[in-house]
């Protein structure tokens, strides 16, 4: 497993896009740390993205504290129906892939000049 750490500090309007480096793997998890001195304020809202499709991996509004989340997709056959558990049954998930891809990270809304720390982990 490999870990990527990207610190990210807003622009004068609240907003910035930051990159990690070129990834290839199954995302394993996105662990967002607030800085001790000038964190994001309450009202910051994180769209992360996979770069090169634009796959949603994570995206939340108002974010107030530090999170840790283990993004998953749904599965589908190759008919495009989705993969269950049972006939009617809960959605099979899988991490997502990422191939010589980069991580996108959008914020909004995070007060000016103010400093988060973002860990990628791949498998």
């Amino acid at each position: 497993m490999k870990r990527y750490k990207v610190t990210v500090t807003t622009a004068s309007d609240g907003t910035v896009t930051a990159y990690t480096p070129r990834i290839s793997g199954k995302l394993h998890s996105l662990h967002y740390v607030p800085d001790g001195t000038v964190p994001y304020t309450n009202t910051v809202d994180m769209t992360i993205t996979a770069e090169a499709t634009g796959e949603t991996l994570v995206s939340r509004s108002n974010v107030a504290a530090a999170f840790v989340t283990y993004p998953r997709a749904p599965t589908a056959a190759a008919d495009g129906t989705a993969s269950l558990y049972a006939a009617s049954g809960t959605a099979i998930q899988d991490k997502p892939g990422l191939a010589n891809d980069r991580v996108k990270i959008v914020l909004a809304q995070g007060g000016a000049a103010k400093t988060g720390v973002f860990h990628v982990l791949v498998d």
